[in-house]
């Protein structure tokens, strides 16, 4: 249990960056703490907020209510079962060691948030996160086979084991998934893996405007042709990268959009694919690059990570929204946050996974600026009932927590939410888990942020 100052300062915040001090930190060593830390703790009634790295961008690992931070980072044993190609994980393990240590075996744990570097397995069991190959690959769900943790009175659960087939009892894995902690607590999970890919090709292609680009987007899909990442960037966030980087994207062309193929699989697979993605291109592109190397290929992708980071040179604030629309009806959507750049006039860049319609809208603002604080909460309510209205999701891999929970009411009915509380009553009675998030409309932008640098910021 640690209750000094920076243990605790640590724990008060998360990518989000609003921060409430905790009563104390406790990290387990053990699974079977767990249980015992939420006994008491529900005996008491005393909230747990539990977290991993704390990548979190929506707030949902913030400790809103104080209480008791469960910190699951020392819990890191991965075990392969080599026959099955089922891995078995504690939730502090990072992705990015999990997929590397699968690699050298060679096999491949797809999902991969721009964060794998730092975040856990827990926490993208949480928030069910998705990342870059999602159009081809799926998202954290589509790997999870079991589950074992424990409920908020300290109960052992078991929702699935290490199978590929199971269909006893009702599905309650796939319900914690994605919860954000207020169902319970993961101490493990179960995995499945897919062979590694032979190889992998990227390209880089800058177009005119965005409609040219996600025109692009939807001819490749129609076309049966699947790449492993489809990555879109509007012009305002080019524009952000290159200023923040000082170097343009490409030498003969400014102020484009730019859209970002990976392809995978044998040699002879991707010879074919490349060849049929280069006929959808056609005239289309302005210029592209070609990846030869895997550094090539970072140096490409290290475009697409500037982009968060680089739109504070517009303003200091962003409300940031990963929200998902039908894939033909993307820019739709981009021309509307567009022409809410101008009714609003605030920056609206915005970028995402083109492949599967889930793209990151920001919307900029000065927070110091009253003016820009109330134009800027306006423009995020009209662009989310333009999400739902579009046939679209809230939010397709950071969650609810705190930062969307003011919009739960456009995307579902009261009777939705009122089933949805009925099984986080059930299975917390005493509303000890993460409490404050999802279902309590929290506005951020009237909560002041810390301004700190964290360590997945580049």
């Amino acid at each position: 249990m640690l209750t000094d100052h920076a243990s605790l300062e640590r724990a008060s915040l998360d990518n989000l960056r609003i921060s409430v001090t905790p009563d104390a930190v406790i990290r387990v060593k053990l699974p079977s703490d767990v249980g015992v830390i939420l006994k008491l703790a529900n005996q008491y009634r005393i909230p747990v907020t539990t977290r991993g790295a704390g990548s979190s961008a929506t707030g949902s690992a913030v400790p809103i209510h104080k209480g008791w931070v469960l910190d699951l980072s020392m819990l890191k044993k991965i075990q392969l079962n080599p026959v099955s190609k089922i891995v078995t994980v504690e939730p502090g393990v990072v992705t990015d060691v999990l997929q590397k240590k699968m690699a050298q075996k060679g096999l491949f744990f797809p999902p991969d948030p721009s964060s794998k570097k730092y975040s856990t397995l827990g926490g993208n069991i949480a928030c069910n996160a998705g990342g870059m190959r999602c159009v081809k690959y799926g998202v954290t769900r589509d790997y999870v086979l079991g589950l074992e943790g424990y409920l908020a009175n300290g109960a052992a659960v078991q929702w699935g084991l290490p199978l590929k087939k199971y269909v006893s009892g009702l599905n309650l894995k796939d319900l914690w998934i994605g919860s954000e902690g207020i169902l319970g607590v993961v101490t493990k999970a179960h995995l499945k893996l897919l062979p590694l890919p032979e190889k992998r090709w990227m390209g880089m292609f800058a177009f005119k405007n965005e409609g040219i680009a996600l025109n692009v987007v939807t001819q490749i899909l129609k076309s049966g042709l699947l790449p492993s990442m489809c990555e879109f960037l509007d012009r305002q966030s080019v524009v952000c990268a290159e200023n923040f980087s000082g170097k343009s994207v490409f030498k003969n062309c400014s102020k484009v959009s730019i859209v970002i193929i990976e392809l995978d699989g044998s040699s002879e697979v991707i010879r074919t694919q490349k060849k049929c993605l280069f006929e959808i291109i056609g005239d289309s592109a302005l210029d592209y690059k070609e990846a030869k190397t895997e550094a090539a290929s970072e140096a490409i992708l290290n475009t697409r990570r500037l982009c968060s980071q680089s739109m504070y040179s517009l303003a200091d604030t962003k409300l940031n929204e990963d929200v998902v629309v039908p894939i033909e009806k993307q820019h739709e959507l981009i021309r509307y946050t567009l022409s809410l750049k101008k009714e609003i006039d605030l920056a609206t860049p915005t970028f995402g996974h083109a492949g599967d319609g889930n793209l990151h809208v920001h919307i900029m603002y000065n927070r110091a600026n009253k003016s820009e604080q109330k134009r800027a909460q306006r423009g995020i309510v009209l662009l989310m009932k333009k999400v739902v209205a579009l046939g679209g999701s809230i939010t397709g891999e950071h969650g609810i927590g705190l930062a969307k929970s003011p919009f739960m009411k456009f995307q579902h009915s009261k009777s939705e939410i009122q089933a949805m509380e009925a099984v986080r009553s059930a299975l917390d009675p005493n509303g000890i888990l993460n409490p404050g998030k999802i279902f309590e409309p929290f506005e951020v932008w009237k909560h002041s942020t810390i301004d700190k640098k964290l360590p997945w910021d580049h």
